[in-house]
C-alpha cells in the first residue's frame, strides 16, 4: 500500500500532521507511567506505524521523528532533559525509528515489531549512558536499563501491535493512499 510519489505534498503534510495529533492525543491516555519517564499508553505508536505502512520508511521515519520533538518538547515538558543526546535518544530517533515497519507493509506484526525494537534499542541506549544513577548498586547498568525499558515498552507493545493489526486490516481493505 505504500505510496510511490511521496513529494512533500498539502495532502502528505495533512497526512502526517493528523497522525502526530492522534499520536499525541493517544499518549495522553497513559495506563501506566514510569517514574523516570516512559509509560503505557493506548496507542501512541500506532498512528505512526499505519503512516510508516501507508507511505514507506521514509515518510513513517520523519513522522516519527516530527512526533518525538513535539513530545519531547511539549508533552513532557522537557521534564526528562538531560544531555543534547540523550533528547535525540529518546524523541526524535526512537519515535522515528518507528519509520521502519514501513519496509514491511505486507507484514504488519513484524513490521512493528521492528519498528518497536529499534525504539527499544534507542532508549536502552540511553538509559546505559545518561541514567546509569538509578541502576540499583550492584546491578550492570545495561542490565538495568534492559529491564527497565522493557518494563513499559513491552506492555505498550501489545497494545500497539493488536490495535495496529486491527486497524491496518480495516484500512487496507478500504483505501490505498492517494496519489500526492
Amino acid at each position: 500500500m505504500e505510496g510511490t510519489d511521496n513529494k512533500l505534498t498539502p495532502r502528505l503534510i495533512a497526512e502526517m500532521g493528523i497522525a502526530i495529533a492522534l499520536a499525541a492525543v493517544l499518549h495522553l491516555i497513559k495506563l501506566w507511567e514510569m517514574p523516570q519517564g516512559g509509560s503505557v499508553t493506548l496507542g501512541t505508536m500506532v498512528p505512526l506505524f499505519i503512516v510508516a505502512f501507508r507511505r514507506g520508511p521514509g515518510v513513517g521515519f520523519v513522522t516519527g521523528a516530527l512526533y518525538g520533538i513535539f513530545e519531547g518538547w511539549i508533552l513532557s515538558g522537557g521534564r526528562f532533559f538531560v544531555h543534547p543526546v540523550q533528547v535525540i535518544l529518546d524523541y526524535p530517533l526512537a519515535f522515528g525509528l518507528l519509520g521502519l515497519a514501513g519496509f514491511f507493509p505486507k507484514f504488519p506484526a513484524f513490521g512493528v515489531t521492528v519498528g518497536a525494537l529499534a525504539r527499544y534499542a534507542s532508549h536502552v541506549v540511553s538509559g546505559v549512558v545518561f541514567f546509569s544513577q538509578y541502576a540499583p548498586k550492584g546491578q550492570p547498568v545495561w542490565q538495568y536499563s534492559l529491564v527497565y525499558n522493557a518494563t513499559y515498552l513491552g506492555l505498550d507493545f501489545v497494545v500497539a501491535i493488536m490495535l495496529t493489526l486491527l486497524v491496518w486490516e480495516r484500512l487496507s481493505k478500504v483505501s490505498a493512499p492517494a496519489p500526492a
